[in-house]
């Protein structure tokens, strides 16, 4: 049988199983295992996926991932970041839209301290939803923030699914973060016009906070708030300063992080034994779900290794088809984006990744760049419907006014704005690469 028939059969049938409802790394694993067992026989195909769980296990970098999952629970459940979204309220409530803007500071914090969307969107709709409906914002453009905002947990550091990536593709994980940070940053600013931009045109989307109640709160709280928002961005200097300046490891930063973090909820007196607990639970849960997904991926790759199918896509694209690399990669993210609308991120990535990065790296693109793109993609992804992950939260999350016309429509100019930062990346690479080139030295 020809391989690349072999390798579309494998497709196939992973397809099937996920859509009958079978857990991602299940699905994928067991394709890979029964597939290595038909074409190398009993012994190869128990070693391929005995090899990748040995893989996993002795994957260093690895351990940041509970490390960063555990630091963010405990800034989130013991109330900590509640203190950042009060410190923006009152801080920017006098300029046009500006507790929607505060809104959005806060999901980069939020996604600085946890590297998931859904600890954004948690955040985001128990704490600013309320108050920004309370003060008569719109509804449309609220919920728009709320989602766009918590998407960005995904691609500013630590970044648990660019950890996923950079197993997958076998690339660092510090110049992986260090990739998305800038551009991470740079979409949370195109945010901030947009949202800027839209309140001075119209302010009944996003009025000024009232005087009165301005100035009604004296300096001194204030000052209090600023000093108690600030305390996450304390967490975060304190953990990425060392790593970024070479004093210590990525895996050593993490714990250094997750410690400070415990520490800052004692010191506040938070930490109880429900909270700890509920931390410590939430967090094994999220690190074998991805521990479990990597291990069936790299199954997944060996038998793809093994078959030579990247190599004959690329004849397909290149030699067949005379399709130019350029070309290929948009087509790649557009089967992103398509897939997106039924799957999550992490199985996108692991459904492609063994054919899409090899094939990256044959066509000459630079696979830290691509694992940025591929992020950007998933964040569009998780807005568009009809699967939107984060669409499914906030309509979880929303209180009864907010239908599910309403959030669906609300994400319409922010998967635009998204669209544009995507090419702006694609267009200069170094708007991804610049921070990992100054740290690394190129």
């Amino acid at each position: 049988m020809p391989y690349e028939l072999i390798a579309g059969l494998m497709f196939a049938s992973m397809m099937l199983l996920l859509f009958t409802g079978q857990r991602v790394f299940g699905a994928i694993g067991f394709v890979a295992v029964v597939a290595a067992v038909l074409l190398w026989g009993d012994r190869g195909g128990y070693d391929i996926g005995f090899a990748a769980a040995i893989k996993v296990m002795r994957w260093y970098p690895l351990l940041t991932l509970p490390m960063f999952v555990f630091m963010g629970y405990v800034l989130s459940e013991s109330k900590i970041a509640d203190d950042l979204y009060r410190m923006f309220h009152v801080w920017m409530g006098g300029i046009s839209g500006g507790l929607a803007i505060g809104t959005i500071g806060l999901m980069v914090l939020v996604s600085a301290m946890n590297g998931l969307s859904v600890a954004g969107m948690a955040i985001g709709a128990t704490i600013a939803l309320p108050e920004l409906l309370k003060r008569n914002y719109d509804k449309l453009m609220v919920t728009g923030v709320i989602q766009a905002g918590s998407s960005l947990g995904i691609l500013v550091p630590p970044s648990v699914v660019l950890v996923l990536y950079a197993m997958i593709a076998r690339q660092p994980v510090g110049q992986l973060w260090l990739a998305g940070a800038v551009p991470g940053l740079m979409m949370a600013g195109l945010f901030v016009v947009y949202i800027w931009v839209r309140c001075r045109l119209n302010p009944s989307l996003g009025p000024v906070l009232d005087e009165g109640e301005r100035a009604a709160i004296p300096m001194s709280e204030k000052l209090r708030l600023l000093r108690a928002g600030l305390l996450p961005v304390g967490i975060f200097a304190v953990m990425m300063v060392p790593f970024v300046n070479g004093w210590t490891s990525l895996v050593e930063s993490s714990a250094i992080g997750a410690l400070a973090a415990l520490v800052a909820a004692l010191a506040k007196r938070r930490m109880t034994w429900p909270v700890f607990e509920t931390c410590l639970r939430q967090t094994l849960g999220i690190t074998c779900m991805f521990m479990w997904i990597i291990l069936a991926a790299l199954a997944f790759g060996a038998v793809f290794d093994g078959l030579g199918a990247v190599k004959a896509i690329e004849d397909l694209f290149t030699d067949k088809w005379g399709l130019s690399p350029w070309v290929i990669l948009i087509l790649m993210q557009l089967s992103f984006l398509a897939m997106g609308t039924f799957l999550d991120d992490t199985a996108m990535l692991v459904i492609v990744a063994p054919l899409y990065v090899p094939l990256v790296g044959e066509l000459g693109f630079d696979l830290v760049w691509y694992g940025v793109l591929y992020t950007i993609t998933c964040q569009i992804a998780y807005m568009t419907p009809p699967f939107g992950y984060n669409l499914f939260l906030m309509r979880a999350m929303a209180p009864p006014e907010i239908g599910i016309r309403d959030i669906y429509r609300s994400i319409v100019p922010f998967v635009f704005v998204m669209i544009l930062a995507l090419a702006l990346v694609m267009i200069f690479p170094q708007i991804a690469l610049w921070l990992p080139d100054q740290v690394y030295g190129g």
